[in-house]
């Protein structure tokens, strides 16, 4: 999973520091949510996250993330940092990337260079 969104400029230290130390239950919620390799990448003021899921039911993974109230105490600092992109539907925040290519761990080159 991708996501993008942009970085209010006059807010970009506050968030650097704020994901310098990461809330250790803000962590384990993500955990808990069936999430691993999460980062979150900055390229001239967007933010790129991106994530494995690896649970069997997103939807209620991610509505537990939304009900859990220190969660919500952390993005009431995070999300003043952030603005949605001209293209996000109303009420959107982050917006999904397509991806567009994945090179996975058991593919294989033909003997064609292929």
């Amino acid at each position: 999973m991708a996501s993008v969104i942009r970085l209010r400029p006059e807010k970009a230290e506050e968030y650097r520091t704020l994901h310098a130390a990461v809330w250790p239950a803000v962590q384990e919620r993500i955990r808990a949510s069936n999430i691993t390799n999460y980062s979150i990448f900055l390229r001239d003021g967007l933010l790129f996250a991106y994530f494995e899921y690896v649970g069997d039911d997103y939807e209620a993974d991610m509505a537990a993330i939304r009900a859990d109230e220190i969660t919500q105490q952390w993005w009431k600092l995070t999300d003043p940092c952030q603005e949605p992109l001209p293209t996000a539907d109303p009420g959107e925040w982050w917006v999904e990337a397509e991806e567009v290519f994945r090179l996975d761990e058991h593919q294989h080159i033909g003997e064609d260079g292929r």
